[in-house]
């Protein structure tokens, strides 16, 4: 299949009804607008070692201990 993106989205976008159409022209402005421009990792470098050693082993705990876990329940 050699037909890019822009074609499939054009062909799919022929057979939706035009609220459909429309509900994807919304969501495709959604994501050209939420672009966010980042900034270079030298810009960066000025914060290297500004979490003291101490606050990074409390956030990395935090993390072992709440982040990998699934509550069932919660929904």
């Amino acid at each position: 299949m050699d037909t890019s993106i822009l074609d499939q989205v054009i062909e799919q976008l022929k057979v939706m009804p035009q609220d459909l159409q429309s509900q994807v022209l919304e969501f495709a402005r959604a994501l050209a607008g939420s672009t966010i421009q980042g900034v270079q990792g030298q810009q960066l470098l000025r914060f290297a070692g500004s979490i003291s050693t101490d606050d990074i082993q409390l956030i990395r705990e935090a993390i072992e201990q709440d982040c990998e876990q699934v509550d069932t329940n919660e929904w």
